[in-house]
């Protein structure tokens, strides 16, 4: 009998044992894909940092060559003064612990972050800050050729640091340690294309409005001019960058790396030439020939749409909103020329679009928008709507203010006479095409 015991509670005790035994395969598997989670997010955050030369490109190719040197400073610093004002105080503002849902508190300089890995913090404020300065290059192309590189510096700086760190916060602070009152009410945007793009596309406009046009823009009528850029192959080959670097945006926001973003990349792929297609058919149609550089912003105007529901979306809904934002972009680029000069089209494309794109994440969500599963649920849509609003009452207003700031103290712009020496000989006594010393001035009238 007592040997019988002896066996019942050996077998009692092995099982025991096994149920607090760790596996070791389990462990290999976490560890696996916690390394993964790190290369993927890395990576997408080096793709997201090379959009910086697509930015570069595009908005040099669509300006004048005697304002080249300018541009390029410009996104340099966009990156890295930008990076360091981020590090220093944005990154606390949009993803500390937040105060009643509105703004964070700590995390500045990266210090006081409780609850998350060290190298985990590094890992996630390397691609926010690269997604901080796409924001603050937005600006860059719509006040090109005319603004003062100091007081632009600035702006880019307070951008970068608190505008749009505040609004971040509001709508992502719960991707780290806060918690944002936006977020709270279900707002869809899942790579940013309220968040990035149309933060720096409403900043972009108060900056224009607030400089004033390009010497020539305008006949005496108020009729806009076109003033040609001067290289299409440099806006190009930026536009291709982008559209490249934008899959990291995009996919790489699931900040892990497993099998959602593969429709992610399919989402922002179909998206993109949907755009590019519907905004040279259209251009095609309403002028007899497909107009090159709106068919680069197509492109763009497509990426910016699907960034908030590229996650969500199917792929035929997001060939729906890819293409219908290349519409929007032609017809808001032509609106909007009547009274901004922007000479890239950045309001048109980041600002519009991305109030589309958002709008369109709500509508054609697959649990509550209007194909939904779940069955078509408006408050989704209201919601998407106070975050479209949110954004544009909170950037539009304190950039504004901010520009205006500037320009009454330091100044924001160069008189007529410097603008036509162009930006690169006045504030950086360069020229980016030294061989080429002729003037590429503008008449008006001329094509």
């Amino acid at each position: 009998m007592i040997k019988y015991y002896i066996i019942t509670l050996a077998f009692l005790f092995t099982g025991t044992i096994n149920g607090f035994a760790i596996d070791p395969a389990a462990i290999q598997d976490a560890a696996t894909q916690t390394n993964l989670n790190y290369v993927w997010t890395i990576f997408a955050a080096i793709l997201v940092f090379f959009m910086q030369a697509g930015f570069a490109l595009l908005e040099t190719g669509f300006t004048r060559s005697k304002n080249a040197v300018n541009i390029i400073m410009k996104n340099f610093m966009d990156v890295g003064a930008g990076g360091l004002v981020f590090f220093a105080l944005g990154f606390g503002l949009m993803f500390g612990t937040t105060a009643g849902g509105w703004i964070g508190t700590d995390g500045f300089f990266l210090s006081g972050i409780e609850g998350q890995d060290t190298t985990w913090i590094w890992a996630f404020f390397i691609f926010q800050a690269v997604f901080a300065a796409t924001a603050a290059t937005i600006v860059s192309g719509a006040v090109a050729e005319r603004t003062k590189f100091t007081g632009y510096l600035i702006f880019s700086i307070v951008i970068t640091a608190v505008i749009y760190p505040v609004f971040g916060s509001w709508a992502w602070g719960g991707l780290f340690n806060g918690s944002g009152w936006l977020e709270n009410l279900g707002f869809i945007d899942f790579a940013g294309s309220t968040v990035v793009h149309s933060v720096g596309g409403w900043a972009a406009l108060a900056g224009a409005l607030v400089v004033g046009p390009r010497v020539g823009k305008y006949d005496e009528e108020g009729k806009p001019n076109h003033i040609p850029g001067h290289s299409l192959p440099l806006a190009a080959l930026g536009v291709f960058i982008l559209w490249f670097g934008w899959f990291g945006f995009n996919a790489g926001s699931t900040t892990t790396g497993n099998t959602d973003i593969a429709l992610i990349a399919i989402n922002t792929f179909l998206a993109a030439g949907a755009g590019a297609t519907l905004a040279m058919v259209v251009t095609w149609l309403q002028f007899g020939k497909p107009d090159a550089p709106m068919t680069l912003n197509g492109v763009l105007g497509g990426l910016v749409a699907i960034t908030a529901g590229c996650a969500t979306l199917t792929p035929g809904l997001a060939i729906v909103t890819g293409a219908l934002a290349g519409i929007v972009v032609v017809y808001a680029t032509e609106f909007l020329d009547k009274f901004v000069d922007d000479p890239v089209g950045a309001v048109a494309v980041h600002g519009v679009c991305g109030a589309w794109g958002t709008f369109a994440a709500g509508l054609f969500d697959t649990t509550s928008g209007i194909f939904g599963t779940g069955g078509f649920d408006p408050s989704v849509l209201g919601v998407q709507v106070l975050g479209i609003a949110a954004a544009f009452i909170w950037t539009f207003g304190v950039s504004y203010v901010l520009f205006s700031i500037i320009k009454n103290t330091v100044g924001l712009r160069v008189n007529g006479q410097l603008e036509a020496k162009g930006l690169d000989l006045h504030e950086h006594d360069n020229r980016a095409y030294p061989e080429f010393v002729g003037t590429d001035e503008f008449i008006p009238g001329e094509v």
